[in-house]
């Protein structure tokens, strides 16, 4: 299976102020975006420069109804909330993949269960847990399959901003190894042994940023 890096997912607590504040710490705008009605929450995006994909800050819609499921990333977990309230957090990543069924079988984890997600006009399928947990902690991507293979930052200017690696610890780096290597994207993981961690080393126009 040859998966295709997508894109990074940033939390935050209020999406306007604290998207602000990831523009300022990488020099960029972000641009698009819009409501998730079947998660009930909002996000901005930015297209990256580089190996391409782009970053996501994605939160809670306070303007929403309450979903019938769990929200997606682990947003409706208080310890999120918390870590989300004192500043933006990486969260997980995405990998995008021609088909989606096939993924789930051969990537050597619990991606989730594949569901259709919508945002305006925009329908794409992808892997989430029930709980709206995240696979080892979001260091492992959830999946994630566009029809026609059309993302959302199409029609977005490509940043001076680009994803230079996802940076991870975790109790079994030979696990997280040989999944990465399952979808072709072991190149973009550095991953050593320790405590669950995540972290994403950004480089940008006047150095690399990371965002943990």
């Amino acid at each position: 299976m040859k998966a295709e890096f997508d894109h990074i997912v940033i939390g935050v607590s209020r999406l306007a102020q604290d998207t602000a504040r990831v523009e300022a710490q990488l020099g960029a705008p972000t641009g698009g975006g819009g409501a998730h009605p079947l998660m009930a929450t909002h996000n901005r995006l930015m297209r990256l420069g580089g190996a391409g994909g782009y970053l996501e800050v994605i939160a809670v819609d306070p303007a929403a109804p309450s979903p019938s499921r769990s929200r997606w990333y682990t947003l409706d977990n208080p310890t999120t909330a918390a870590r989300l309230a004192a500043r933006p957090r990486a969260l997980c990543w995405v990998a995008s993949v021609p088909d989606l069924e096939e993924a789930t079988r051969v990537c050597g984890y619990d991606a989730g269960t594949i569901i259709e997600v919508t945002r305006g006009d925009l329908r794409w399928r992808l892997t989430v847990p029930e709980d709206g947990g995240l696979a080892a902690d979001g260091i492992l991507p959830s999946l994630i399959e566009w029809p026609d293979g059309v993302n959302p930052v199409a029609a977005l200017p490509v940043e001076d901003v680009a994803l230079g690696s996802v940076i991870a610890s975790h109790p079994d780096p030979a696990f997280i190894t040989a999944c990465m290597t399952n979808l072709g994207l072991g190149h973009l993981v550095t991953v050593a042994g320790g405590p669950s961690s995540l972290a994403f080393d950004i480089r940008t126009g006047s150095g690399t940023v990371r965002i943990d």
